[in-house]
């Protein structure tokens, strides 16, 4: 009996665990919900003393912890452990601008530098910027927040005395056609200073709580000509003309890789995530052409990292959309 009970606490391991968590941390933090007949969705509020993420790495608005449809869950934990001050513990597809931030190689220790969505932070020293590292933030600029029953509007405004200032607008909409959402961000430069920077998103998808391994597929619309990186993993992982599979389970470790192929033309900016074992699956895409993309993938998630290039002069703006549209067997 002994035995059987450890034997079935393994096996729950760690999906069963990642389950308790989540239980456990949405009771804590600032959330809202939308849905409609199709989808439902949850996700944490940006908030400076509360919010279940204050890292500095990725913007802190459109976190989804929870994405459901048709039985199937897209989102959710993918660690066993949280900190908000730790820069990767969050979910949902989440975004960033420029691993540097904007003005960090121009500031002075002790002065400060942007990140989009988080606000201004404190540069400590002479050295690089570290991307790992949680900055102090010393303005968190101001935090709008407005929704209906299947969309949510995130506006976050910031200004600061080194000429850096935006009105960054993210709205999620579910959509009513088919199933799925759509992104649209809208980053209005409001400073004296031109907004040169790429934004990227992570995405972490969860699909029904499966392991990155031979159930999974990615797909692409481009045939791909090179791959950088793979971190040590060639052995799990094979590339196709189109797509990358996996010949074994991600235990230990993980993968990362560049792909190359792609071309400026809008229709490249796409991929398809496949849980080949459920049935579940998701395409995402953009409308601007791609900039970069990478591949990461641990054991409880696989991430398409899907980049734009974003160029604002003073008194311009910016707007691109990404549609996320879920489809099951």
């Amino acid at each position: 009996m002994k035995h059987l009970l450890w034997s079935l606490i393994f096996f729950l391991t760690p999906a069963y665990f990642l389950s308790i968590k989540a239980q456990e941390q949405t009771k804590n933090y600032p959330q809202a919900q939308i849905s409609n007949e199709n989808v439902i969705m949850k996700l944490y509020l940006p908030d400076q003393a509360n919010g279940y993420y204050r890292a500095t790495r990725f913007d802190w608005s459109g976190i989804i912890y929870s994405l459901e449809y048709d039985g199937h869950q897209y989102f959710g934990e993918w660690k066993s452990t949280h900190d908000p001050f730790f820069h990767e513990d969050l979910t949902g597809p989440v975004e960033a601008f420029r691993y540097g931030g904007m003005g960090y190689d121009e500031a002075k220790p002790g002065e400060s530098f942007m990140r989009i969505g988080v606000g201004m932070l404190k540069k400590e020293n002479d050295g690089p910027f570290v991307w790992r590292h949680t900055y102090q933030i010393v303005d968190f600029g101001e935090w709008e927040i407005d929704k209906g029953n299947d969309w949510i509007e995130f506006r976050h405004t910031l200004k600061s005395k080194v000429g850096w200032a935006y009105i960054y607008t993210k709205k999620i909409v579910l959509l009513k056609e088919k199933p799925g959402f759509a992104i649209q961000h809208t980053l209005k430069n409001t400073g004296k200073k031109t907004i040169q920077t790429d934004q990227f998103n992570h995405n972490f998808f969860v699909i029904d709580k499966g392991i990155a391994g031979p159930d999974f597929k990615v797909k692409v619309p481009f045939s791909i000509t090179s791959v950088e990186g793979l971190n040590g993993q060639k052995e799990a992982v094979e590339i196709g003309d189109r797509q990358i599979t996996f010949t074994k389970e991600i235990i230990d470790g993980f993968v990362w890789m560049e792909l190359k192929g792609y071309s400026s033309e809008v229709v490249d900016h796409q991929f398809r995530l496949i849980n080949e074992k459920t049935g579940a699956g998701v395409q995402v895409n953009v409308d601007r052409p791609l900039n970069k993309l990478a591949f990461w993938a641990t054991t409880t998630t696989l991430c398409p990292e899907n980049f734009v290039d974003l160029n604002i002069e003073p008194g311009k703006s910016e707007n691109w959309t990404s549609e996320y549209i879920l489809f099951s067997k």
